[in-house]
């Protein structure tokens, strides 16, 4: 930042510098022409043929000055023009710059607050850690509360100073405000330059003025003023520009301090901080090594500290690894949920099979009481789908809520589909309570029947009804379990309903999805439109640069170096092809090396493929034509490289060029050739060498093409060079006829005598060959730009091909993209507007070039004039008159009046075109202003939606709590229903009626609410729009107050809502405490009451409807209202305008001015031929006149009076025509601002075409939800088809399984009658067999023996007993096996009937549903068309406002317009007043002109009559008059002066009257473009009117034609509606009807499957089985595989949303991971400085506590010190005569050391230690001096027998000064030296008390003795140094001492146990001598 302001203030001191210097050179020049100005007066010069050279000179010299300033006033305006520049965007980017420090800020702020929260948890953290270890340490104290306090604000303290660092970036604000006043002051200097400009100007005209009249006429006066003014000026600028520079200095040090201010204050924070740290570390490194001596307890402690903190840290550590796995939770959660779901699906089939098999045994059971029992089971499966489905709505609105709260982004899409299936619920459960209410009524019924029964029997009965009775009550109780049975399994079935409901929810959650998706699509599209715009837009982009660059590019030298630098390039691009070449001869020659290997491991195999090798022929035969083709094509590039070498012969760099790639070409084929021979021998891979071939072959193409691109456009740089060439030839043939002709006119020039005159002629020849120049290169410059617009046209040519097939293309694409092609074909007539608005400015530079090529031609006209006059002039030298030179004179100014005028146009064309851009600047900053604003609006509008949002949920939140009251009060209704059943249906009808319907109107209200908003915001709009002309506080006023509005009336709709909410509980309330009553009747008035509030309801509905049209009617009178008061305004211009039209026409003089011109053309020469005549016979008369005194006396002075009163009266002329030029300049600027606010209204026109675009994009937007609506619809619709598909799949599969069931029983019918027949055959057979075989056995037996024949017998027996029981269990079975077929004969046969009657039942419900699903289809088709009629509706009131206000704001605009127009017709009105006065004055002068002519041949006459005379008196008097005529010579001197000057002011006001015909071509000309634009906006209103009559035409229209819809649709709905209910109610029937057949179908399948079972145990039909198994396994099949799409499309979604969260979880957990590190970075240094100030405040604590504990101790150690002063007392009594010898040997070496000067000065100090005053000293001196060192040796030793004894301090009653050693009097020196003279602050205990560090007395007290803690007491008040120096001696202290904390002996306690006063030897360094030492040396 710092460097950005100082580079920035850098470059604006640098600028303002170069305008200071361009200022001072400014103010130099005008000094310089004041001196001239001066000077001018001084050099008169008596010739005039000099003074004429003097002045001409002079001009010279003002041209030159004025073109410097000129172009320094050019300098200084682009200067100007580039540091606003700077300044913007040095604003702009301080503006971003202050904006991201104030982000850097809050984000930093946000930060200390996080790490301070952080930090405080820490400390608690730290301090559990603390108090765990203090638990476990051996001395267990509790800390005060205090401490933590203290030690929390201290850190806090310490952390809320680094804030104070970023306090110096809030002077950005500052910063800013003085920018902006440099700005205005620069704004100020500019005003001020160009006043001073206008000024220079003036007094230039003025000097021009001056110098024109003559020197001799100039009046001091006037020069002296011009000087005064100019010195003043002069001050003023250079003052100002002082004070300007000052300030900018000051700027810049005010910046250059504050960010030096900054910076310092940020480095002596940071040095604060790092100084803080380094002590704290010190102290941590001193307490760590007191501590390591004194306590090794502490390091346990120290190293639990550092594991907590370990632990802090792997706690933060786990806490991230918690968040990970949490996301990995959440995905195994959901793996689990979709395991979950699968296992539910298993058990669910389990559940049914085991259904099955209860029904199976409950069918067995019911024989007697099946009806009864058919319905309880009804009503009780009725009730519990009643309170499941309440279940799954409170479920369902609990999810509604849910996803409202959550996709608050897409609210109307899911609501639209929620609401439309809790529609389709509330429809079922209305079906479901009807037929539950049908069947309590039955219920009842059949209880009466019972009833009537049990009394029939109880009568007839009395015994046996009892008996009956207790079984009928036996199998009740056994129903009962059955049916508890069969209610646990419907509970089953009931949660795979809902199992079913939510994957019907994630089905809609998946089209929510799939829409989403839609939708992102659209938003791709959209931006492929922006993107295409964009594209557009950079093409016209591209188009204004070309055009730029066309202007830029006029020399024809920077063409040529262009042309050169293009073949330079095309030589580089050669070079490039030449290297992509070698590089492809590279990649072919690995590919070969690739081949060579390939073909010697397939030489290998060579032999088994020899067959192969005539088809490897063949296609080598094929690649051999390719090479030849090659070939070909390289000939054919040898050929073009030909050419080009024969056009490019004369350039030897392209030529080099050529020779390298006609080498790389010729290497090429070498390397073919080398191919085509590798290809040869590698027969096996030749599909891939002629693979390469190709590839090959298209590179060589390509090259081919490339070097032809390259030829045609060399042949194009070849023919362009020869173009220029041949235009350069013709310029240099034009030029050196240019030059020839001006070579010839200077020779003629030669023989001219005047000096002068050839100057002036020879710079009249060079400006007109200049401007012959200049014309031709402006006219090459045409030719180029018509060249540049062809080519700029054929661009857009080609980007409207490009747009048309994109359009095509689109075209192409969904029914989706309708909307977008509109927009497309919007934005291509806008392309077409724009084109044609091009076209026309081109139109318009047209006209301007014509004009200017008029001009042109006027000035050739002119030209040709010159030409004449220099022919005529040149007769006239070849005549030798002395006149000649003031008619050269004449050609001369009248060639410097033309070439001014032609700069003056010149500059007066750049300055337009100046303006011109100007304004092209301006409005596109005005664009970017206005879309700033735009987007300002846009987001004050979020804003607004913003808060409506939150108040809208917050009433959704309060009704939920309300719904959820009601939910609470229909539980207890419910269970109060247990006790009266009968009320029970009434009551859940009226609740869930109230609550379908209040949430029905809820959402009406809520829909109603949404487009009341709607309305209020686009109101708010509009009410800005018309606002925004006043004031912004009143814009921000009225936002606020019209969001209160908004507020106000949603507050009052919800609380209308929550009213109603109330009203239901109270009145739920009510029902509760009357159902326990059971009354009826108020049921009935209440359900009344409630049908009363529906028909309320419906007709507030109806009257909204009718308000809506109403309010349409409205608009729509109000919008003809409009139209007519547009008709009329238009009609009021339209009269302006005809006004203005004959207005102009009325003042066009453009007529008139021609033919004025070309009579003042013939008066001037009429009366340059009369001025000749007059001078001609007035030489003659001159001569003559002098003879005659009287007439020349009478005729001179007379003259001379005219041509000064004709002076004066062109004098005043010349005041008038100025008058008249300043008011023609304000008329222009008038008309320039005129033209300004035009431009803004058409800006104005843009943004509401901008907000018109951004409507029709809004409708295309709802038309594209309608759409995806609607398809969701179809597929909806195609889903419910499916699954009637899937049903009747599923009943075909039901009948073919009972049609086997009838083929196998058929089956088993025929085996079992075979198996019955098969037994009886075999038992006849046997018996017969058996009878047969008696008769020969008899007769054998009689031959055979008897004992065979008995063992016959037996064997006989027993096969005969063996065969009857054989024959007994097969009678069994049969009996048993035919009741079975009989049995199940007679069950098949009910079974056939039944399933025929459910076939006929399935039939005709099917077609009922097939009817049905059509009627509900067109019904939703008409449903649609209605809300899509509606919606349209809504949207054309919406238009038809919008119309409404953009028509108020046209009549505005109109309003203003009218109010221009008569302006600028008043205008008009005064300017055709002035053109009509000055075309008076003009006839007026010539009428003077007139008159001077006649007034000059009256002259000519009487001067003709006067010569006749004077001749004749000449003949008389011829002799004797030669003095005369010397006099007359002398007067026709004079009178040729006069002549002179009268031919000056005669050519200056020839030069004043055509610069006024100048500027009034000039106005003409402005006037005619004003006329243009006034014609085209006229052109554009005529358009707008027409536009908006054929907008509220089709507005008419479809209102009628909604109004009829909307009545037909309202029809259709209520018909609909009521076919919907009955429809809605039979198919539900029918379906009931349809499952509980279903039902029994599958008992009975169920028993005939167990029947079959038994039958295949005894008989094989195991491929019967095999084949309905895989039928069934088919059919599950297909079914599975749709079940597995839908769920793969389902899972598909998902996953995509897991991914999605997934990824942003891992970028949340990144960036987590980036501020824990962060973090704990700042912890670190934050703990550090935390232990280092916990150790500081540690051992202050102790000191603390020492110090209490020695203030305790203070009276015990008062006797001690008794004590201790009695011993030094027998101390000083017994040691008071002995010597101190170390004390003595110092002082005397002291001395000695010392040298001679300042010994005395020693002596006095050691006077003053030993307490001698200073006059016994310095007597002691003087006697020295006068005895020497004897004496004060003998003074020293006699004097120290009584002071070496060691003092030890006095009692305090002892004041003796005398009596004290020199030991006593140092120490008391160095107390009065060390006390402070203030008391040192003490800390107090409980604010520095510690946390981390334990107390001291807890460390040593198990290591210090008694006598060391008495010590301890001691040291806070002891004084060191009133030690004895036996105990005091060493200074350092050793490692083995005390347990004190502090390191200096000198702080260290007096010992108990005196030592003996031996003296001790120490070192020199810590005795009391050394000290003294070191206090004499300094």
């Amino acid at each position: 930042m710092s460097s950005w302001l100082g580079g920035l203030g850098s470059g604006l001191g640098q600028s303002l510098g170069q305008v200071g210097g361009s200022l001072s050179s400014f103010t130099g020049q005008i000094s310089t022409f004041t001196k001239d100005m001066l000077l001018e007066g001084v050099e008169e010069v008596g010739d005039a043929t000099t003074e004429l050279h003097v002045s001409n000179s002079r001009l010279a010299q003002v041209e030159a000055s004025f073109s410097t300033q000129k172009s320094e006033y050019d300098r200084l305006r682009k200067l100007h023009t580039e540091l606003e520049e700077k300044l913007e965007a040095a604003e702009l980017q301080i503006k971003q710059q202050s904006s991201e420090y104030r982000t850097l800020l809050h984000q930093k702020d946000v930060e200390i607050s996080h790490l301070k929260a952080r930090q405080s948890g820490l400390q608690e953290q730290v301090q559990n850690l603390h108090q765990a270890a203090q638990s476990t340490s051996i001395s267990p104290a509790v800390l005060p509360v205090t401490t933590t306090a203290s030690s929390t604000t201290s850190s806090s303290s310490y952390l809320t100073q680094p804030s104070g660092s970023h306090q110096g970036f809030h002077g950005d604000e500052m910063d800013l405000s003085e920018v902006i006043w440099s700005q205005q002051e620069i704004n100020r200097l500019s005003t001020e330059v160009m006043r001073l400009e206008a000024e220079v100007a003036h007094w230039r005209r003025m000097s021009q003025a001056s110098t024109a009249t003559g020197a001799g006429n100039g009046d001091q006066g006037e020069i002296l003023k011009l000087q005064r003014t100019i010195k003043g000026l002069r001050e003023d600028m250079s003052r100002e520009v002082d004070e300007h520079q000052h300030e900018l200095a000051a700027l810049q040090d005010a910046q250059r301090q504050k960010m030096a201010d900054v910076t310092r204050r940020h480095r002596e924070e940071l040095a604060e901080y790092e100084e803080r740290i380094e002590e704290l570390e010190e102290q941590i490194h001193s307490g760590g090594q007191t501590s390591s001596s004194s306590d090794a307890s502490k390091l346990p402690e120290l190293q639990k500290s550092i594991s907590s903190l370990q632990e802090a840290a792997e706690q933060r550590d786990k806490q991230l690894a918690e968040l990970s796995a949490s996301l990995e939770e959440a995905q195994k959660k959901q793996a689990s949920l979709q395991l979950e779901k699968d296992e539910a699906q298993e058990e669910n089939a389990g559940l049914l099979q085991n259904y099955m098999r209860l029904q199976a045994s409950v069918d067995e059971l019911q024989t007697r009481v099946q009806e009864q029992e058919g319905k309880a089971l009804q009503k009780a499966q009725l009730e519990h789908e009643i309170q499941v489905l309440k279940q799954n709505l409170t479920a369902a609105e609990e999810e509604i809520e849910r996803l409202k709260n959550l996709s608050d982004p897409e609210p109307k899409e899911s609501g639209e589909v929620e609401h439309a299936d809790i529609l389709e619920l509330n429809t079922i459960i209305g079906m479901l309570r009807q037929e539950k209410e049908n069947l309590e009524q039955e219920k009842i019924s059949l209880q009466e029947r019972l009833d009537v029964a049990e009394e029939q029997n109880v009568s007839s009965d009395g015994a046996g009804s009892g008996e009956l009775l207790e079984d009928l009550r036996v199998e009740l109780e056994r129903r009962e379990k059955a049916l508890r049975s069969t209610e646990e399994e419907r509970d089953t079935l009931m949660s795979e309903l809902e199992e079913l409901d939510h994957q019907n929810q994630e089905a809609t959650q998946h089209m929510i999805t799939v829409k989403e998706q839609l939708s992102a699509q659209l938003k791709e599209a959209e931006t492929e439109l922006t993107r295409l715009t964009a594209e557009l837009n950079s093409a016209k982009d591209q188009k204004r640069t070309l055009e730029r660059e066309v202007e830029t590019q006029k020399e024809l030298t920077s063409q040529s170096a262009f042309t050169l630098n293009e073949l330079h390039m095309s030589k580089q691009d050669l070079e490039r092809n030449v290297k992509e070449l070698k590089d492809k001869l590279g990649h072919a020659q690995e590919q070969s090396i690739e081949a060579r290997r390939e073909v010697a491991e397939l030489k290998k195999s060579l032999q088994e493929r020899e067959k192969l090798l005539s088809a490897t022929q063949t296609q080598l035969d094929q690649a051999g034509k390719g090479g030849t083709r090659s070939l070909g094509i390289k000939e054919e590039l040898e050929t073009k490289e030909r050419e080009l070498s024969d056009l490019r012969r004369e350039l030897e760099e392209i030529r080099g060029s050529q020779e390298k790639v006609m080498s790389a070409d010729y290497e090429l084929k070498m390397e073919k050739r080398k191919l085509m021979a590798e290809s040869e021998q590698a027969l096996g891979k030749v599909e891939e060498l002629t693979k390469q071939m190709k590839e090959s072959q298209a590179a060589a193409n390509r090259t081919g093409q490339e070097k032809d691109i390259c030829i045609e456009a060399l042949k194009l740089e070849k023919t362009q060079l020869d173009g220029e060439l041949r235009q350069t030839e013709k310029m240099l043939a034009e030029q050196a006829k240019q030059f020839q002709q001006t070579i010839e006119e200077l020779t003629r020039a030669r023989s001219m005598d005047a000096s002068a005159l050839q100057t002036e002629h020879e710079r009249a020849i060079k400006l007109n060959q200049v401007k012959d120049l200049e014309i031709a290169q402006l006219r090459r410059d045409m030719e180029q730009l018509a060249s540049d617009h062809r080519d700029t046209n054929e661009m857009l040519s080609i980007t409207v091909a490009g747009q048309k097939q994109l359009t095509d293309l689109l075209q192409e694409k969904d029914i989706f993209m309708d909307t977008l092609k509109q927009n497309a074909a919007d934005i291509q007539t806008e392309m077409e507007k724009s084109i044609s608005v091009t076209t026309k400015e081109a139109e318009a530079l047209r006209q301007a070039l014509e004009e200017k090529d008029k001009l042109l031609g006027g000035m050739k006209e002119e030209n040709s004039h010159l030409k004449e006059e220099i022919d005529r002039i040149r007769d006239q030298q070849s005549r030798p008159q002395p006149m000649a030179e003031p008619r050269m004179l004449d050609i001369i100014t009248e060639l410097e009046t033309e070439i001014t005028q032609l700069k003056s146009s010149r500059n007066g064309l750049e300055e337009e075109v100046q303006t011109l851009r100007r304004t092209t600047e301006e409005q596109q900053a005005s664009l970017l202003l206005s879309q700033e604003s735009l987007q300002a609006q846009q987001s004050e509008l979020e804003e607004a939606h913003a808060r409506l949002q939150q108040t809208t949920l917050n009433y959704d939140r309060l009704i939920l709590a309300r719904d959820e009251d009601i939910a609470h009060l229909q539980q207890t209704v419910d269970r109060l229903s247990a006790d009266c059943p009968s009320v029970q249906g009434e009551v859940i009808l009226q609740e869930d009626k109230t609550q379908s319907l209040n949430q029905e109107y809820g959402n009406e209200k809520h829909d109603l609410s949404k487009v009341e908003i709607e309305k209020l915001v686009r109101g708010m709009k509009e009410k800005e729009t018309e606002i925004s002309q006043l004031n912004e506080k009143n814009l921000s006023l009225t936002k606020q107050l019209d969001q209160l509005v908004v507020s106000r009336d949603e507050m009052g709709k919800l609380s209308q809502m929550i009213m109603q909410k109330d009203l239901e509980i109270q009145a739920l309330h009510a029902r509760v405490s009357m159902v326990g009553c059971g009354g009826h009747s108020q049921d009935i008035m209440f359900l009344q009451q409630q049908l009363q509030a529906y028909a309320v309801e419906r007709e507030q509905v109806l009257a909204v409807l009718n308000e809506k049209t109403r309010e349409n009617s409205q608009l729509r009178s109000d919008y003809h209202r409009l139209m007519d008061i547009m008709a009329g305004k238009e009609a009021a211009l339209l009269k302006l305008q005809q006004e203005n039209q004959r207005l102009a026409n009325m003042s066009d003089p453009s007529g008139s001015q021609e033919m004025f011109k070309e009579t003042i053309q013939n008066l001037s020469r009429i009366i340059r031929e009369k001025d000749i005549e007059i001078d001609a016979l007035t030489q003659k008369c001159q001569t003559l006149v002098t003879v005659l005194q009287t007439s020349g006396g009478d005729s001179c002075p007379g003259s001379s009076g005219v041509s000064s009163n004709q002076f004066e009266e062109l004098l005043q002329e010349r005041d008038t025509l100025k008058q008249q030029v300043k008011k023609m300049e304000e008329w222009k600027q008038q008309v320039i601002t005129t033209v300004k606010n035009m431009q803004h209204e058409s800006a104005q026109l843009q943004d509401e075409l901008i907000k018109l675009q951004g409507q029709v994009n809004a409708d295309s937007d709802c038309s594209s939800k309608l759409s995806v609506d609607y398809a969701r619809l179809i597929q909806s619709y195609e889903q419910k088809e499916r699954r009637l598909g899937s049903l009747g799949q599923e009943l075909a599969q039901v009948q073919q399984t009972i049609t086997q069931l009838s083929s196998t029983k058929d089956v088993l019918l025929g085996k079992l009658d075979s198996v019955a027949q098969s037994p009886e055959v075999v038992v006849t057979q046997s018996s017969e067999h058996s009878l047969t075989a008696d008769p020969p056995s008899l007769q054998t037996a009689t031959l055979v023996n008897t004992n065979q024949l008995q063992e016959d017998l037996v064997r006989l027996r027993g096969q005969l007993a063996e065969k009857e029981n054989m024959i007994r269990t097969l009678q069994e079975n049969n009996h048993r096996l035919s009741n079975s077929a009989s049995a199940s004969e007679n069950e098949q046969r009910s079974q056939t009937e039944e399933i025929r009657q459910i076939q006929e039942r399935l039939d005709v419900q099917q077609r009922s549903v097939r009817e049905k699903d059509l009627l509900i289809k067109t019904k939703g088709d008409q449903l649609i068309q209605v809300s899509e009629t509606l919606r349209n509706r809504e949207n054309d009131n919406e238009v038809l406002k919008q119309a409404v206000t953009n028509l108020k704001e046209r009549a505005l605009i109109l309003e203003m317009d009218v109010k221009k127009l008569k302006e600028e017709n008043e205008l008009v009105a005064a300017r055709s007043r002035e053109k009509e006065s000055e075309f008076r004055a003009l006839q007026e002068t010539n009428m003077q002109v007139s008159l001077l002519l006649r007034e000059k041949e009256f002259e000519l006459t009487a001067m003709s009559e006067k010569y006749a005379t004077v001749e004749r008196m000449l003949k008389d008097k011829e002799q004797g008059k030669s003095g005369e005529l010397n006099q007359l010579l002398n007067e026709l001197k004079s009178m040729q002066q006069k002549a002179v000057a009268f031919q000056q002011e005669r050519d200056q006001m020839m030069m004043a009257l055509k610069q006024k015909q100048m500027e009034t071509s000039a106005i003409q000309s402005e006037l005619q473009h004003t006329r243009d634009k006034e014609q085209r906006l006229n052109l554009e209103l005529e358009r707008l009117r027409n536009h908006l009559l054929e907008i509220e035409d089709s507005y008419t229209r479809e209102a009628v034609a909604a109004e009829y819809r909307e009545t037909e649709l309202r029809r259709r709905v209520s018909m609909l509606e009521e076919k919907l209910a009955t429809s809605s109610s039979a198919v539900e029937n029918a379906s009931q009807q349809a499952t509980m057949q279903v039902e029994s179908l599958q008992e009975q399948l169920n028993v005939v499957v167990k029947h079959r079972d038994d039958a295949l145990t005894k008989l094989r039909t195991s491929q019967e089985q095999v084949n309905q198994y895989a039928v069934s396994l088919s059919n599950l099949q297909m079914v599975l595989e749709q079940f597995q799409q839908e769920e793969k499309a389902m899972y598909s979604a998902e996953l995509e949303k897991l991914k999605r969260e997934k990824e942003e979880w891992r970028k949340k957990a990144q960036r987590l991971e980036d501020q824990a590190s962060a973090l704990q970075l700042n912890l670190d240094e934050a703990n550090a400085a935390l232990d280092s100030a916990s150790r500081l405040t540690d051992q202050l604590d102790l000191k603390e506590e020492q110090m209490e504990d020695l203030k305790k101790q203070v009276d015990v150690r008062q006797e001690m010190l008794e004590e201790a002063q009695k011993k030094v007392m027998n101390l000083l009594n017994s040691t008071e005569g002995k010597i101190d010898k170390v004390l003595m040997r110092n002082l005397f070496l002291g001395y000695f050391h010392t040298p001679k000067a300042k010994r005395a000065d020693v002596l006095r100090l050691m006077g003053s230690v030993l307490g001698l005053s200073r006059e016994d000293v310095d007597k002691m001196l003087e006697e020295d001096v006068q005895r020497g060192l004897s004496g004060w040796m003998s003074n020293l030793l006699g004097g120290r027998g009584a002071q070496s004894v060691p003092n030890t301090p006095n009692r305090p009653t002892s004041g003796q000064g005398l009596n004290s050693s020199f030991s006593e009097m140092f120490v008391k020196f160095l107390e009065m030296e060390s006390t402070p003279s203030l008391p040192a602050p003490r800390l107090p205990a409980h604010e520095i008390k510690s946390l981390s560090a334990p107390p001291l007395r807890r460390i040593s007290g198990a290591v210090s003795s008694s006598g060391s803690a008495a010590s301890l007491k001691r040291a806070g008040d002891s004084n060191p140094f009133l030690a004895p120096r036996s105990a005091a001696v060493p200074l350092v202290s050793g490692s083995s001492s005390g347990g004190s904390s502090s390191s200096h002996l000198l702080m260290k306690p007096i010992s108990d146990a005196l030592p003996s006063f031996t003296p001790v030897p120490v070192s020199a360094e810590a005795s009391a001598g050394a000290v003294l030492k070191d206090l004499l040396k300094q």
